[in-house]
Order: C-alpha cells, then sequence, then structure tokens
C-alpha cells in the first residue's frame, strides 16, 4: 500500500503538482514518521515552492544516488536544503558536486568542454544549437555562470538566460554581476522589440 501511494505521490512530483505530491508524502510520513526518506520528500515539495528547477533536480538526483548509497544521499539533500542560510561556499561546493553527478548519470556536458565545442565550431551561437535540445551545459563556477548567461545574452538566447538567472537568483540574490545581466536582457529585450 504504502509502495502504491509513494508512487503516485512521485508521479504528482514529476508533474509538478506539489500540493498533492506534499499530501500523499505527508500519509505516508504519518504512517511511519521516523522514516527519513518521506520526510525528505516532504521537505523537497516545499523547496518546490521557492524554487522548482531545483528541487527537481535534488529529487532526479536522490532517486538515482539512494539506490547507490541511502545514507549519503540523504545526509546531501538535507545539506542542500539546510545551505539556505546563505553560506555561498558551502552551497557552491554543493552544486559543484551535483553538477559532476549530474554530468555522470544525466546527458550533460562540462563548462570547460561546451567551451572547447565553442572554439571548435568557432561560434557560441552554433555551439549551442548543436547541443541546446539534447545536452544540458553543467556549472559549478559562478564566474562561468556570469560568463555563460551573458553569451546567451548576446546571443539573443533570452529565455534560457532567464531560465539560467531565475534558476540560481535564489543562491546569489542581489549579487552585482547577476543583477547586471538582468538588466543586461532587460535592455536588449525593449531592443528587440522597437
Amino acid at each position: 500500500m504504502d509502495s502504491e501511494i509513494l508512487q503516485q505521490a512521485h508521479s504528482l512530483f514529476s508533474g509538478r503538482e506539489y500540493d498533492k505530491a506534499l499530501f500523499l508524502y505527508s500519509q505516508i510520513t504519518s504512517l511511519d514518521p521516523s522514516n527519513e526518506e518521506y520526510q525528505l520528500y516532504c521537505l523537497m515539495c516545499d523547496v518546490a515552492y521557492d524554487n522548482e528547477e531545483k528541487a527537481q533536480s535534488m529529487f532526479d538526483y536522490f532517486i538515482i544516488a539512494k539506490n547507490e548509497n541511502f545514507d549519503a544521499a540523504v545526509k546531501y539533500i538535507k545539506d542542500i536544503i539546510n545551505a539556505y542560510d546563505g553560506d555561498n561556499n558551502k552551497l557552491m561546493n554543493l552544486l559543484k558536486d551535483l553538477a559532476d553527478s549530474n554530468v555522470e548519470s544525466l546527458n550533460a556536458i562540462e563548462y570547460k568542454d561546451f567551451m572547447a565545442l565553442v572554439e571548435s565550431r568557432g561560434s557560441f551561437k552554433e555551439a549551442y544549437q548543436d547541443i541546446m535540445f539534447s545536452t544540458k551545459v553543467s556549472i559549478s563556477k559562478k564566474d562561468d555562470l556570469v560568463d555563460f548567461i551573458d553569451k546567451l545574452i548576446e546571443n539573443d538566447f533570452n529565455n534560457t538566460a532567464y531560465s539560467y538567472l531565475d534558476g540560481f537568483n535564489e543562491f546569489f540574490s542581489y549579487d552585482k554581476d547577476l543583477m547586471n545581466l538582468y538588466d543586461k536582457l532587460g535592455i536588449q529585450n525593449s531592443e528587440n522589440k522597437s
């Protein structure tokens, strides 16, 4: 019975129906209050209300990693959730770990490898168009993130630039470099409309 409810809750979470998923996760947690896994799913729903992409990434990571090393996967997700307190260094280390695991488990390319592709193609726009529908760019340093978003804006990938800015804005709230990119994106969008 628990496994059926859990699978249904997972489907709702993946479908971004967090209220319904949280209700089901809460139900199974109440049946087994000491189960850390069930508690984590409830916490991930809570994270999703603020940042869907981050919650979905944590969920994907946990579903894969828990089968390899359950305790380490639980600790890792708890560390990410606890890093909300504004410790940027701790958060960036966790993001780097997550980026590394995403490169291994998902179809992703590290930023330095993507930039080598840009160099071989001779154009950021062509290199990004080659991978944009099949591969994600995994970024683990703030400078690379700023550089990547800046190049997205310069090459008119504005929606993608917004997605990256919004996805990382919570980690770097009011960061001067990211605010400048928001401004640049706003100026470019108004120029494109006129």
